[in-house]
């Protein structure tokens, strides 16, 4: 039983904790510069604003590029920016350095990092729910699985874009504080549920049938 647990935890956090990072990354990069394109025609106000922007952009991507002399450099380097920068922007460094952390195979350290982005109201909502997801897969082993199923709570709302995460990790949870019951009836759930990624539709089958034998 425990092994079947481990395993599904590893899945969550090669799935989710680093390559939701990769997928987002970018994003939230790319973003950032958006936000200092086409300032013609601003007032000097804006103008300002927007080289500012430019100038945090620049540092951010610099602070990334540092990842190539080793993660412990780029934690440094990320961490630095953040103290400084813009708390959106600084969230976009976090959210990379907890990354990097977890390549190192610091999950506690990472989800220290999460939590501060999640608490951070400067930060846009679903970058704070997704740090508040991630925090809890840190934790999903040893963590007091009442609190987090709290934390997991509004996540798994239908109008959360990572609700099928946040309802496979509050099933684990469920597991391993023994209602087994419960946690079948959440990985059924998200068996049958045709809008779920298939990656967690097959776990959760897999579970599913694991537990209504127990």
């Amino acid at each position: 039983m425990s092994d079947i647990f481990r395993e599904v935890d590893e899945d969550l956090r090669r799935d989710r904790a680093e390559h939701v990072f990769k997928k987002y990354g970018g994003a939230m990069i790319a973003a950032a510069v958006l936000l200092v394109a086409g300032t013609g025609g601003y007032t000097a106000w804006r103008n300002w604003q927007a080289s500012k922007q430019q100038q945090d952009t620049a540092a951010l991507v610099t602070a990334i590029s540092q990842t190539a002399q080793g993660p412990e450099k780029g934690v440094e380097a990320l961490a630095a920016y953040a103290g400084s920068a813009d708390p959106r922007m600084a969230a976009f460094a976090q959210f990379n350095a907890a990354a990097l952390l977890l390549r190192q195979g610091k999950p506690a350290d990472a989800a220290t990092i999460y939590d501060g982005i999640a608490a951070n109201s400067s930060v846009d909502p679903v970058y704070r729910d997704l740090a508040t997801l991630l925090g809890a897969m840190q934790r999903v082993e040893s963590g007091d699985a009442a609190q987090l199923t709290a934390r997991l709570q509004p996540l798994t709302a239908d109008s959360s874009p990572w609700r099928f995460t946040a309802r496979e990790l509050t099933a684990l949870l469920a597991a391993r504080g023994g209602d087994t019951a419960k946690a079948r009836g959440l990985f059924q759930q998200l068996a049958d549920d045709q809008q779920a990624p298939s990656g967690v539709r097959s776990r959760a089958a897999d579970l599913a049938s694991l537990y209504g034998k127990t």
